[in-house]
């Protein structure tokens, strides 16, 4: 059986695409994932399961959380092994221990690519922000102080491009690959 990564978009934002994670959890088990937990609030489930195709699983999540939550959820699953090879290729601005920047990794959620992604948004704002995409995701780091000016931070919720893609801080993410 192989561990995954489930990262739901938009859940419990605001009072938003409200989903219990305990009863989220619940619900996955009874459908068949096994040994499955959450952490945070923020849609971030690891969980077993002998399929190993990852479009397939989060296209089955989505349908179950339809299904429970009444709610079209974009869902990107990947193994968590994946995730660790993809943490270790982070480049050596990403992820330190710097409190004036925040770093995040933008996942695309199928059947969207990063290309796209990056060619809507367009360049990084310099001096504010810089991105490397690997694979079909994109390490971003942008200042905290002056986010609001940062190119990638404008755009990445606006429509046609938030849909597209989730987000998670590179802190959730390393302790979401060791669970």
């Amino acid at each position: 059986m192989t561990r995954y990564i489930a990262l739901l978009r938009g859940i419990n934002i605001s009072g938003k695409n409200k989903i219990s994670m305990p009863e989220l959890k619940t619900a996955l088990g009874e459908k068949g994932f096994a040994d499955v937990k959450t952490y945070l609030n923020s849609g971030n489930v690891i969980f077993s399961d002998d399929e190993p195709d990852a479009v397939k699983l989060a296209e089955k999540i989505r349908t179950i959380i339809l299904e429970i939550f009444h709610l079209e959820i974009p869902v990107f699953v990947i193994s968590q092994d994946e995730l660790k090879v993809l943490l270790s290729k982070a480049p050596s601005w990403w992820g330190n221990d710097n409190k004036d920047i925040y770093n995040n990794l933008i996942f695309v959620i199928a059947p969207h690519s990063i290309e796209t992604v990056a060619e809507k948004i367009g360049e990084p704002s310099a001096e504010l922000e810089k991105v490397q995409i690997c694979g079909n995701t994109a390490f971003w780091s942008f200042d905290r102080k002056l986010y609001a000016k940062a190119n990638w931070w404008k755009k990445t919720a606006t429509s046609g491009i938030g849909e597209m893609i989730t987000i998670r801080t590179a802190n959730t993410l390393r302790k979401i690959s060791e669970m």
